[in-house]
């Protein structure tokens, strides 16, 4: 069993994830473009202004995807699709697509990613220069595409939603087993569309860094604002959350999407959360030290002593403020002898006892 603390590092580009970094935050576009360059172009914008990390997409062919009869989930039948590949059509952008958000996002200062389908998305995905690879909770036993994953030499965020643990391990072995252990970061997930707050199930993030021993995060399906932060203070160390710029839109995943201004929300949640948490340090912390010194007490006279009293149990008292001698000293004192005269109510100090 590892405890956070154990857990290695990951770095994308110059960007550290793991224990002690600042929260990595994703923001999920993903199929939100509605299948045109220029909307995906504006959700980088948009990501941007929200303040997180990367912002992602999802590379794929849809004749390559899926059968000609897969059908719709529930929450996808908005579409109006009557089948997985027809909506996957609509939802396609081309490899120049790509290359446009990819160089945008470099121009913006912000991780492009993106989540391949098969092992020629993430061919096409290498091409384009990502620095990580995503992979989707679908393909967490798909094992070609980790085999492919795992030897590109990227950081690895995989999903674990909708999967058994023995699924979970035998992803964890099969990625060690191609050398990509210290690359890799799970991300607990709910494959629920929304996911209720009570199915988030955010203790997994702790179970899952306590037996696998890497960076855990959330991808977050919930609705809810805050989930990211309470994540965070259940130890996630990434985030991923879909955004869209329009949650009335037609296509699969814009009414379980954050508009813009709740991203940034979203974003200033987390990052607040992460204050909250602190340093782990125990101890003062110095903006703590005006309440100590009138709140803390110290051993004070209960009558006047002259020079040469010899102090007993009944002459000394615990009083306000700080600034004498500690409270815990007070049997220390007994029998030892005062060097002047002081008077009643007084604070005592080291200086004048022998």
């Amino acid at each position: 069993m590892q405890d956070q603390s154990a857990a290695p590092g990951v770095n994308i580009g110059r960007r550290a994830i793991g224990a002690g970094c600042p929260t990595y935050v994703i923001a999920e576009a993903g199929v939100n473009h509605n299948g045109s360059a220029e909307q995906a172009l504006r959700l980088v914008d948009a990501a941007v202004a929200a303040g997180v990390d990367a912002v992602k997409f999802q590379v794929f062919r849809a004749d390559e995807l899926t059968t000609q009869t897969a059908k719709v989930a529930a929450y996808q039948k908005s579409t109006g699709a009557r089948s997985q590949r027809e909506m996957l059509r609509r939802l396609e952008l081309s490899d120049a697509a790509f290359e446009r958000i990819a160089a945008h996002c470099r121009q913006c200062s912000i991780e492009f990613l993106a989540t391949p389908f098969s092992v020629a998305d993430l061919e096409r995905l290498l091409f384009f220069g990502v620095r990580a690879v995503k992979i989707a909770s679908t393909d967490l036993n798909n094992a070609p595409l980790l085999r492919a994953a795992a030897d590109s030499g990227l950081p690895l965020l995989c999903s674990t939603g909708a999967a058994r643990a023995a699924e979970i391990r035998g992803a964890v072995r099969r990625l060690r087993g191609r050398g990509a252990g210290s690359r890799l970061v799970l991300l607990h997930c709910i494959s629920s569309y929304p996911t209720p707050l009570e199915a988030a199930n955010l203790r997994v993030i702790a179970a899952l860094r306590n037996e696998f021993g890497v960076p855990v995060g959330f991808s977050d399906h919930t609705v809810q604002p805050q989930t990211g932060a309470w994540a965070v203070i259940a130890g996630a160390c990434v985030l991923e959350k879909h955004f869209t710029l329009d949650r009335e839109a037609r296509g699969p995943d814009h009414a379980m999407s954050l508009n813009p201004a709740e991203l940034a929300e979203y974003v200033a949640q987390v990052r607040r959360a992460e204050a909250a948490l602190g340093t782990g340090t125990i101890g003062m912390l110095p903006i703590e030290a005006e309440v100590r010194a009138v709140a803390r007490k110290s051993v004070v006279t209960a009558r006047a002593l002259r020079a040469g009293t010899v102090l007993t149990p009944d002459m000394l008292t615990i009083k306000r403020p700080a600034g004498g001698i500690e409270p815990d000293q007070l049997d220390a004192l007994i029998g030892r002898t005062v060097t002047t005269n002081i008077g009643r109510d007084e604070l005592l100090t080291w200086d004048v006892i022998q």
